[in-house]
């Protein structure tokens, strides 16, 4: 049962929303409804650290301790059709970002380095809005290379928008996780592209479940939505019942539409991640685009004890990241274990 239809007891203003929470999330494994998580992202900023704390508890109690660690690389950056306004790699804005294809002895090296950092997940990520036959062949053909080459780290794909057939060959291929955000909430997408909908790219992640890959769908926080349109993306994307959710902060890129945007503040972040772990109790929270900007290493640390329980390591595409030794010194302080490969298979 999801959060958008579970039948919730609806709480007056006077109740305590964290005290609700413990009961109904952290007790009862039930994700917040549109109205609490609203609440949530409203509450005093003298109530955050019980916030995170709950949020922790939370992430223990139904996803347990381990975190999982992914690497992602570029097969194909820059050149896109489609004018996603956060995006350095639409070819509709003048950024700096230049087409470019890794070929595939790069792509083998970029998966071993992935491996080598102790990662479970490698993600293939393609800057189109959905592949064309050149480049599933250049999917399949890297996929055989990184397993010939004797690498069995799990292969995750995100390729833009795809049709039933090309669903089923990645799948044939070996892809267990498909990624494709919704990026914000519904009510808010046109503001942020207009040369696609918010329901075809639903429509793509529908066909990803049914094939039997795993759901990966996320956004980016701080691209001028409310906090009404935050809790309207949580509870949709709980509705969705993915099985990883990644949380992007905005990184204003040079040439778009949201150059000049001010990045939010750490605080409001660390909010944001905690409401969204109190709305999908069960679902793996990662750590993604943004951070470093938007938090710095104390703030990492704090989303780490505030809900969230996965990570990409190394740097996001045309944005540098931290060091990967940085976050893997940051979870072995904080004594999280790394999720071993034989149990994500």
């Amino acid at each position: 049962m999801t959060a958008a239809t579970q039948q919730v007891e609806p709480t007056t203003a006077d109740e305590d929303i964290l005290a609700v929470a413990r009961e109904q999330v952290l007790e009862r494994g039930e994700g917040l409804s549109q109205d609490q998580v609203l609440r949530v992202l409203r509450l005093p900023e003298g109530r955050l650290q019980e916030l995170l704390g709950l949020a922790h508890e939370v992430r223990m109690r139904w996803c347990g301790p381990e975190v999982e660690v992914e690497g992602i690389v570029s097969v194909k950056t820059g050149g896109c059709p489609e004018d996603c306004h956060f995006c350095s790699q639409s070819g509709l804005f003048a950024t700096p970002v230049r087409s470019a294809w890794l070929d595939i002895p790069g792509l083998v090296t970029a998966a071993a380095e992935t491996a080598e950092t102790g990662a479970t997940e490698f993600c293939i990520v393609a800057a189109v809005r959905g592949p064309d036959r050149r480049l599933m062949d250049q999917v399949r053909q890297g996929i055989a290379a990184i397993r010939e080459s004797g690498n069995d780290i799990n292969i995750a794909c995100s390729l833009g928008m795809l049709t039933a057939e090309q669903v089923d060959e990645l799948a044939e291929m070996g892809v267990h996780r498909y990624n494709h955000n919704l990026e914000t909430a519904r009510s808010h997408f046109p503001n942020v592209v207009t040369t696609h909908t918010w329901q075809e790219r639903w429509e793509t992640l529908q066909l990803v479940r049914d094939a039997g890959m795993e759901v990966c769908c996320g956004g980016i926080v701080g691209m001028g939505e409310t906090d009404e349109q935050r809790a309207e993306f949580a509870v949709q994307l709980a509705e969705l019942d993915p099985h990883e959710v990644p949380m992007n902060f905005l990184i204003p890129q040079p040439g778009t539409p949201y150059e000049h945007y001010e990045p939010i503040e750490g605080p409001q972040a660390l909010r944001i991640v905690a409401a969204f772990r109190l709305a999908l109790p069960r679902t793996m929270l990662r750590f993604a685009g943004g951070r470093e900007l938007t938090l710095g290493d104390l703030g990492a640390e704090q989303g780490m004890l505030g809900g969230i329980n996965a990570i990409i390591v190394g740097n996001y595409l045309t944005n540098l990241g931290r060091p990967a030794q940085r976050d893997l010194t940051m979870l072995d302080d904080l004594q999280m274990p790394i999720k071993a490969l034989n149990d994500t298979l």
